[in-house]
């Protein structure tokens, strides 16, 4: 970026709002007569100074702390000025409004990280950890999104970069020089390379797996037949009676949505009205909308009442239609519900196809063990060490890069084809690094950056 073409950009960095401090940020390359027209002098780079912030007659419009940071040393690698004044809106509008005066433009949507990334201050990844930090529901997204921000992310992809550049290089330079005579098929150097560059590249996925499970949560839905349980066990892993609990079957028209932790895992929880036939209108809508809860769930709980006398009869007939509505990749469970009704025991039901689990939602039996059931499932059992905040661009990336490599090192065993690998790592390694932006189309910087906050 050319610094002389650059403008100046100024935003509110804080939420809008009554409170004890706002900052204004402003990032650009001629800061200086802000400086002086802001406060009548000028300011020591990386010192918090008192300053009275004044407006375009000199008049006081607040008193607070103003902080220089020159370039590059600074979060966007411009010159950077931040403005500490009291929080409230009258306010701050009053200092923006005096640096759009001064010639400075209104910042767009994370358009201060874009410069910090465009400046080679942070990359891709840690730019959108930023974004995931800001956001995070829960401490575990929270610790995820701070070793993005740090840059653990970039780190593993750089290095799983590296292994496919030293392999394209071998490679290329085979090609180049046939008369060397390389027998790719029996080279073993280059077949150990591609297997501990597919080994790497599984357990980033993983981690990154369960870093997009922790930063944007999973939908999960409560299905079944009606009276199974399903708003009693809705209210016991909300916390409060949200939904209506009654004896009348059908009594859960529309759909319950309530977001919460499992695990410090986000969950977005959904009560339904149960699968029968009906010929009332309002509960056949309600069926229908049930059925689009089950398409759009990442889990899928079906909840069984253990004490209804024809369990067999549900297990063979009704979840299978309930399977056919299931989005691919969505995960499939049973619950069992009732068990105080019974001496029911595992085995009464060891011949059930599906991932299942006992409660009694009434007397509160197994839900604890319920909720480690729900994060199991996903693949949040055992937490690698080391989870990143990951998102869905990332996981695409890194299969598509897996894809690659593990169709290369298939070309490399049945034909011996050094071209062909080439190729396959070329497109791995694109693959990866648009990831961390270093290659990566204008068009997909716009959409990452625009999900971002102003001021930030």
């Amino acid at each position: 970026m050319a610094s002389n073409d650059i403008d100046t950009i100024v935003a509110i960095s804080t939420p809008r709002g009554t409170g004890g401090i706002s900052i204004v940020r402003l990032s650009g390359y001629d800061l200086e007569q802000f400086c002086e027209h802001l406060f009548s002098s000028k300011l020591v780079p990386k010192q918090a100074l008192f300053k009275r912030f004044l407006d375009s007659k000199k008049m006081v419009i607040d008193e607070g702390i103003a902080i220089y940071f020159p370039s590059p040393e600074s979060f966007t690698g411009e010159c950077v000025l931040e403005l500490h004044c009291h929080g409230g809106h009258v306010i701050t509008d009053m200092i923006v409004t005096r640096c759009l005066e001064l010639g400075a433009r209104m910042a767009q949507p994370g358009e201060f990280t874009e410069r910090a990334f465009l400046n080679g201050k942070l990359d891709l990844a840690q730019a959108e950890g930023i974004s995931d930090l800001i956001n995070a529901s829960s401490k575990s997204a929270a610790r995820s999104a701070s070793l993005s921000m740090q840059g653990e992310f970039s780190f593993q992809v750089r290095e799983i970069v590296e292994d496919i550049i030293e392999m394209r290089k071998f490679v290329e330079a085979c090609i180049d020089f046939p008369a060397e005579d390389i027998d790719f098929l029996d080279n073993r150097d280059l077949k150990k390379r591609l297997v501990l560059c597919i080994k790497k590249l599984n357990l980033v996925i993983k981690r990154a797996h369960q870093g997009r499970i922790l930063q944007e949560g999973i939908n999960v839905a409560l299905t079944g037949k009606p009276n199974a349980g399903k708003s009693t066990l809705f209210n016991l892993l909300t916390g409060y009676d949200s939904a209506i609990v009654t004896s009348t079957p059908g009594t859960t028209r529309d759909v319950l949505r309530e977001k919460v932790l499992i695990n410090d895992v986000p969950i977005f929880l959904s009560d339904s009205a149960g699968l029968r036939e009906s010929d009332e209108e309002i509960e056949k809508e309600g069926i229908r909308r049930a059925e689009e809860e089950i398409k759009a769930a990442d889990v899928v709980l079906y909840i069984v009442d253990c004490a209804n006398g024809s369990l067999n009869q549900e297990l063979a007939h009704l979840l299978p239609g309930v399977l056919k509505l299931c989005s691919d990749g969505s995960l499939f469970a049973v619950v069992f519900n009732k068990i105080d009704m019974l001496d029911f025991k595992k085995s009464d039901v060891s011949h059930c196809l599906y991932p299942f689990h006992l409660i009694s939602a009434k007397e509160g039996l197994g839900i604890n063990e319920l909720k480690n059931f729900i994060t199991d499932l996903v693949g949040l059992d055992e937490i690698v060490e080391g989870v990143f905040s990951a998102r869905k661009r990332h996981l695409i990336a890194l299969g598509e890069a897996l894809k690659f490599i593990e169709i290369g090192k298939k070309q490399l065993n049945n034909t011996g084809s050094g071209e062909l690998l080439a190729e396959d790592l070329k497109s791995a390694q694109n693959n990866l690094s648009s990831i961390v932006g270093s290659y990566s189309p204008d068009d997909l910087l716009g959409e990452i950056f625009s999900s971002f906050c102003i001021g930030k």
